[in-house]
């Protein structure tokens, strides 16, 4: 595999920057991570194909920018005066409307993926740990923050999914369906979801 080919695991062009790389891993990690997806085979195996390009081009991508060397400035000559200059006031950067826009939208972008990634940590740990009301709290609390959000919309279909799942072990099976049900309106285009459910469904009907 050349190195071309390790980007084109993360689905970056060859040369992406370093913090491309870990944009597009941390993406692509939550999507694949086998805690996410129970059971998916071809989701593991890419997640470990992911995580060895990751690992790889944190060695040799290019960073972001560069550091540049800023002489040091001399002293004039000890012969020679040196020439007197009026005192200037010293004058504060002026901020635009619109700089101060980005920056705080910038600022906002920041807050927000650093409340997905803790949020991830937390539900992953209460995935693992069967706290399904308690993690379902907290991935619907999420969407209501992030309604636009794509991957938390993945997170929430998933934890109903994996409660509607462990409903049917309990034998509660008009709950397990209502949370089944819920699990494919909340990301109806999951693909992998779909094929979890169905499962379930066919375990309910065998079983009960």
């Amino acid at each position: 595999m050349d190195i071309a080919d390790y980007y084109r695991q993360l689905g970056l062009r060859s040369g992406a920057s370093l913090s491309q790389v870990k944009a597009s891993y941390r993406q692509l990690a939550r999507q694949y991570h086998p805690d996410v997806n129970p059971g998916n085979e071809q989701a593991k195996n890419k997640f470990i194909a992911i995580t060895d390009a990751y690992k790889f081009l944190m060695n040799i991508a290019p960073p972001d920018v560069a550091e540049s060397k800023v002489p040091h400035a001399t002293k004039p000559p000890a012969s020679t005066p040196a020439p007197e200059v009026a005192k200037a006031k010293p004058q504060g950067v002026k901020i635009t409307p619109k700089q101060r826009q980005t920056q705080n939208s910038e600022q906002s972008v920041a807050a927000e993926e650093k409340l997905k990634q803790d949020a991830y940590f937390q539900l992953q740990q209460l995935l693992k740990y069967q706290r399904f009301p308690r993690a379902i709290a907290l991935v619907e609390g999420l969407a209501q923050r992030l309604p636009e959000d794509a991957e938390v919309r993945q997170w929430q279909a998933i934890a109903y999914q994996r409660w509607g799942r462990h409903l049917i072990g309990e034998k509660q099976v008009d709950k397990a369906r209502i949370y089944l049900k819920k699990a494919v309106k909340t990301d109806p285009h999951n693909r992998a979801l779909w094929a979890e459910v169905e499962r379930d469904f066919r375990r309910l009907e065998q079983i009960y």
